[in-house]
């Protein structure tokens, strides 16, 4: 039987890993937590992302579990639109959709099956590139398969390994991100949008609804606001509770409904992400032995800036792709060959992608002009901005899953 492990229980580990036991697969996937857990928040499922739930068959259920995402205007702090609603991010065409974390990783864990062999609490620390079959370890213990898929995340301990010259480097900005649930989610008015954005100074908050306005305010568990707040600086090293307290600062004063939904954050709510790229993107996401390889998948692989909100989808395209790539392929050249087929697709579009998302995120949160040079700006964006946006989002969302 061919065999695969997987480095990684997050989004990329546990689709790769159901996809590769769906087709005859025995997968053994390894987990550094003591067990599997969900994360928490929500996150946005562009059409690419939901193409490639399809092409994985996970897709299943997907309507009753995710909200799509209203279209969405810019502001300035002072409340003045740069954009305003419905005028970009794909208004008129395919939706994006925004879901519960908690929700996709129940349809990860039932898409698992029974050929695969997790194990959780497994650090591993090294690979053996060089060896005649793909190897990892912990330490303590060597796993050894025909396949190895590096899941492990931005700072993945098997990249190193393969492409060192490959680094994650921060972008000087440290983002936050939380969900409020349902029942928590303060009244607010009417006319505030469903979905927004405000930038200002280098900083940016984004909020957007999971489920109806009345499940919202009246408490089922899964519908509720996310929230991504962005500033300037490094990863902040204070607890919880000081960085929100920090938050409510840098954020005071700007229109609603910031301050709303910062006041009903908690601090266990509270995720704190470091915002960066991995640099460069290595020259293949796939490395090649005798009877097999390794391969990069999500973050691992491709980790970019958050500006187009764009990780989880990517990772998803890669487990569908790696997915139609080895579904048939046999230890030795034929599996050699279909990781590099898999490389060669996907590598051109993650940076792409990524190159994309890093101009974003210039735009965004660049200059920071004051008085005329203000007003200057946020006429010039109001009109170039649109257009930036929309190109770059139909292309981050133009992939189809690989026909086999």
């Amino acid at each position: 039987m061919r065999t695969a492990i997987v480095v990684g229980a997050g989004i990329a580990g546990l689709a790769t890993a159901g996809s590769l036991a769906r087709t005859g697969w025995k997968v053994t996937l390894l987990e550094r937590d003591d067990r599997v857990r969900p994360g928490r928040g929500a996150f946005v499922l562009w059409p690419n992302g939901v193409h490639a739930l399809r092409a994985l068959g996970l897709a299943d259920g997907l309507d009753g579990i995710a909200t799509p995402v209203p279209p969405s205007g810019i502001r300035r702090p002072n409340g003045q639109w740069l954009i305003q609603p419905g005028r970009t991010r794909m208004a008129t065409g395919e939706r994006p959709l925004i879901v519960h974390r908690e929700d996709l990783h129940d349809a990860f864990i039932a898409g698992l099956g029974d050929q695969v062999d997790l194990r959780s609490g497994t650090t591993i620390r090294t690979a053996r590139p060089r060896a005649d079959r793909p190897a990892v370890s912990d330490g303590k213990t060597i796993f050894e398969a025909d396949l190895v898929v590096a899941a492990d995340g931005a700072h993945s301990a098997i990249r190193p390994r393969l492409v060192p010259e490959s680094v994650f480097v921060t972008a000087g900005y440290a983002a936050w991100r939380a969900f409020i649930p349902g029942y928590r989610v303060p009244k607010l008015p009417a006319d505030i949008p469903a979905s927004g954005e405000t930038l200002g100074g280098g900083h940016r908050f984004v909020h957007t609804l999971l489920g109806e306005r009345g499940a919202a305010a009246g408490g089922t568990s899964r519908a509720g606001i996310a929230w991504v707040a962005t500033a300037p600086g490094a990863l902040r090293p204070e607890p919880p509770q000081m960085q929100l307290s920090l938050l409510r600062r840098w954020f005071a004063g700007w229109p609603a409904p910031t301050g709303d939904l910062l006041a009903a954050t908690e601090p266990d709510d509270l995720v704190q992400d470091d915002v960066g790229e991995l640099r460069p993107i290595p020259p293949s996401l796939a490395f090649t032995n005798p009877t097999g390889g390794y391969v990069l998948v999500g973050d691992a692989g491709h980790a970019m800036t958050h500006y187009l909100d764009q990780g989880a989808c990517l990772a998803l395209e890669d487990a569908a792709t790696l997915h139609q790539t080895v579904r048939d392929a046999i230890p030795g050249r034929t599996l050699s060959q279909a990781i590099e087929d898999y490389s060669r697709l996907r590598r051109p579009r993650v940076v792409k992608v990524a190159a994309r998302s890093r101009r974003i995120g210039s735009v965004l949160l660049g200059s920071s002009a004051g008085g005329l040079g203000l007003r200057a700006r946020n006429v010039a964006m109001g009109r170039f901005l649109p257009r930036l946006l929309d190109r770059a989002a139909a292309e981050a969302v133009d992939w189809t899953p690989p026909s086999g």
